[in-house]
């Protein structure tokens, strides 16, 4: 019989870091399980959906001898929480069962075989490896994954797309009424490639990639992506479709420009934003030399006007928002300040950081 024996804390992190993507109820049961792969002192985790598959290798030492078996993701990750961390665990497999042992505690779980797993296929044509700190990456996904559609049914804006060309990395995320844009320099040259990741995959990505040291390799196939950080490897299957050209969304030569405090211009949406309808979260902007004025109501004949003092000698504008966008995007940049570039009451706003190409954020005006 052979025994993995490592703390409880070890065993939780290992796999609590593959479990993110496992679904409960799915029409393979084997899906709800995690692949254990012990070989030596080294356990290997893999959990899959179809479209993911996330693995992890985790160092335990000592302990000869190799298993490999299935068995409840989530049971598993259940009963080890409710064990010290300090605890030596031990996970037995024997036939059709798993047998976890903690202090004087014994759990028998049913397992599947590990033949039975679905691995993902990867793809024999994967382009060039290019890497950036993981940190870089969480920030930009940060920066734009607010701006995804949910169930679209233009799938391929349910998700985020990623080009790399030359030195740069751009990510950009759109739902048809607003378009976030953020960029990074890559620390080597690659050919141009552009692919779209899904909703779901770049949810797990946010939730694992850490603002510790070291850095995230990525490399795209024509249906795939494969990044690899901090001891996990991560594949998943890219979105088809046409991603919206983003360079024609972002509008040019706006006329009209102020710069302001985010912190005061997020607080007065924030405070508008409470008597706004619930179905339309209308808010409305009137710009003018010296002042921003920031109105709202709604069906019960509420209202609410907020005022800020700008530097602002442009033209006067109206112009009504969704506060939802407006917030949303501020609520994801650090900068003390933002820039603001309009046309007039009908075209996109063009929000900004000042001295910083790096970062886009458009909002499709509505009326009010």
């Amino acid at each position: 019989m052979i025994v993995l024996k490592a703390t409880q804390d070890k065993v939780l992190a290992a796999l609590q870091s593959v479990s993110g993507i496992v679904e409960r109820r799915h029409t393979l049961p084997i899906l709800a399980n995690v692949l254990i792969r012990k070989t030596g002192g080294q356990l290997q985790l893999t959990t899959s959906d179809l479209e993911i598959q996330i693995r992890t290798q985790a160092e335990l030492g000592g302990d000869d001898g190799n298993f490999t078996t299935t068995v409840g993701a989530r049971k598993l990750i259940d009963i080890l929480r409710t064990m010290p961390s300090d605890q030596t665990v031990s996970l037995e497999s024997n036939a059709s069962k798993l047998v976890l042992k903690g202090g004087k505690s014994r759990f028998t779980l049913q397992s599947l075989p590990a033949e039975d797993f679905p691995l993902v296929q990867e793809s024999a044509n994967f382009g060039p490896v290019f890497s950036v700190p993981q940190k870089t990456l969480k920030d930009l996904l940060g920066q734009v994954s607010f701006a995804m559609a949910v169930h679209d049914i233009r799938y391929y804006l349910n998700g985020i797309l990623f080009v790399a060309e030359g030195k740069q990395l751009s990510l950009v995320a759109t739902d048809g009424h607003r378009l976030a844009f953020a960029s990074a320099t890559l620390d080597v040259e690659v050919p141009r490639q552009e692919v779209i990741l899904p909703r779901k995959t770049v949810l797990e990505m946010q939730r694992l990639l850490s603002d510790a040291e070291g850095a995230i390799e990525m490399q795209f196939a024509n249906n795939q992506a494969k990044f690899a950080f901090g001891g996990m490897e991560f594949v998943t299957k890219l979105v088809e479709g046409k991603f919206p050209d983003y360079n024609r969304v972002i509008p040019k030569n706006h006329k009209n420009s102020v710069t302001l405090g985010r912190a005061p211009l997020l607080a007065s949406l924030q405070r508008t934003a409470i008597l706004t309808s619930e179905k339309f979260k209308g808010v409305r902007l009137n710009i003018e030399p010296g002042t921003l004025r920031i109105a709202s109501n709604n069906a019960e004949q509420e209202e609410a006007q907020d005022e800020l003092d700008i530097d602002y000698g442009g033209d006067t504008i109206e112009i009504g928002f969704n506060v939802t966008y407006l917030i949303d995007a501020l609520s994801n940049m650090s900068q003390d300040m933002v820039k603001l570039d309009l046309q007039d009451s009908n075209s996109s706003v063009l929000m900004t950081i000042p001295e910083n190409a790096s970062f886009k954020y458009v909002v499709m005006p509505m009326r009010i």
